[in-house]
């Protein structure tokens, strides 16, 4: 089998109900990789160590029970650090926010938590996302995994960064003009931004809320597909998500593509 870290967000989750590993040895597999590799990345505002551990046991029993049967159940996930996380610091990479900590979950929060997804840290960006590089960031720089004498893009470099250095399975970021494509294009990952209205943007900490969208990071597009089904569809308390049929993202990129341009 392969290293925990090295498996796509999928092969986790299969792996997890076949029972080849426990959601609490996914977890600790990423947070050990976050200790030996972060100090110098700065992927990370936050590891959220303790919650994480006490959710994957949650999460293990609610696989077992057949309470969580998603494609993603079990899987870690680091978010960026503008998306509300209730009890857990959510500071933009602001000193302004250093110590703010939500009474409330953002929408796609709820439904990471309904698929059976752990939490396991808040991401490094451009302060209040007005950036491109990640260096706005008052917590200090996040540098590209791939040569840390570079940037990794922005503003959702932590979230970039963190899939291509292997330290979240996958990420959400959030994308205004280019907060998600650009850093995914820097660091080699994949990444969506999201037709605006297909993403509830409840609890993101608003930048251009006429443009801004929370979107899916991983190592390829199946992952991301499998993200954005989770956190895609009508939200009440966003009067600009939309009503529409669920886009299947999946059957979308395993078709054929000839004859389109």
């Amino acid at each position: 089998m392969k290293n925990i870290c090295e498996m796509t967000a999928l092969e986790i989750s299969t792996a997890i109900k076949n029972k080849e590993i426990t959601v609490e040895e996914a977890v600790n597999a990423f947070f050990d990789a976050i200790d030996k590799y972060d100090t110098k990345l700065h992927c990370y505002n936050t590891v959220c160590k303790d919650e994480a551990l006490k959710r994957a046991k949650e999460v293990q029993q609610g696989i077992d029970s057949g309470k969580y049967t998603g494609r993603l159940a079990g899987v870690p996930i680091g978010v960026k650090d503008n998306i509300c996380t209730k009890d857990i610091l959510t500071t933009c990479s602001s000193k302004i926010l250093e110590n703010f900590i939500p009474t409330y979950n953002a929408t796609v929060i709820n439904r990471l938590n309904d698929e059976g997804m752990v939490v396991i840290g808040k991401l490094n960006m451009d302060e209040f996302a007005m950036g491109s590089t990640t260096e706005t960031s008052a917590t200090g720089v996040t540098h590209n995994p791939w040569d840390i004498e570079k940037v990794p893009g922005g503003s959702s470099g932590g979230a970039a960064a963190a899939v291509a250095a292997k330290l979240s399975p996958v990420t959400l970021g959030s994308d205004t003009g280019g907060s998600i494509r650009q850093p995914c294009s820097f660091c080699g990952v994949t990444g969506l931004k999201p037709t605006y209205g297909a993403v509830s943007r409840y609890g993101l900490v608003a930048y251009a809320s006429s443009l801004d969208q929370i979107g899916p990071i991983g190592k390829d597009v199946d992952d991301c597909a499998a993200l954005f089904s989770v956190i895609q569809g009508k939200d009440e308390k966003d009067g600009t998500s939309m009503v529409y049929d669920k886009f299947d993202f999946d059957k979308a990129v395993s078709g054929e593509i000839k004859g389109k341009k």
